[in-house]
């Protein structure tokens, strides 16, 4: 019976020692698929992106339902001439209440490009005076 107990212990131990090693090697196979984050400063218009992922929705027609998205905590983006669209955030917080003014308004910011499966952000951005 001890010798059934030890062999159950040291099975649930190298069990777990392979499920922990395979979790930091997914960690940090992870980390090396994101792009090294490099400065940026690009010029767009202010998007709300639900509304502009959902259906499209930009432009001046769109600037009232666009501040109301982005006053309400909605993500908030810019799509720069080139189509390119990016979701901006602050320094580890929401932008929505400094951005919510320029809703389809084209304005300048500058901050931290990162970029992962397809989907690129401007992080600890602030917007160019």
């Amino acid at each position: 019976m001890k010798k059934l107990m030890l062999s159950v212990v040291m099975t649930a131990a190298l069990c777990t020692a392979r499920v922990l090693l395979a979790d930091e090697h997914d960690h940090h196979a992870m980390a090396a698929t994101a792009a090294a984050p490099t400065d940026v400063t690009v010029t767009g218009e202010v998007l709300d992106m639900a509304c502009y992922i959902d259906h499209g929705a930009h432009g001046e027609k769109h600037a009232g339902c666009a501040k109301t998205c982005i006053e309400s905590g909605l993500p908030v983006g810019i799509k720069t001439t080139d189509g390119k669209v990016y979701l901006v955030i602050g320094e580890h917080k929401p932008l929505n209440k400094e951005l919510a003014e320029h809703a389809a308004k084209t304005i300048t910011i500058k901050g931290k490009l990162v970029s992962r499966d397809g989907i690129s952000m401007i992080a600890n951005a602030e917007i160019v005076k």
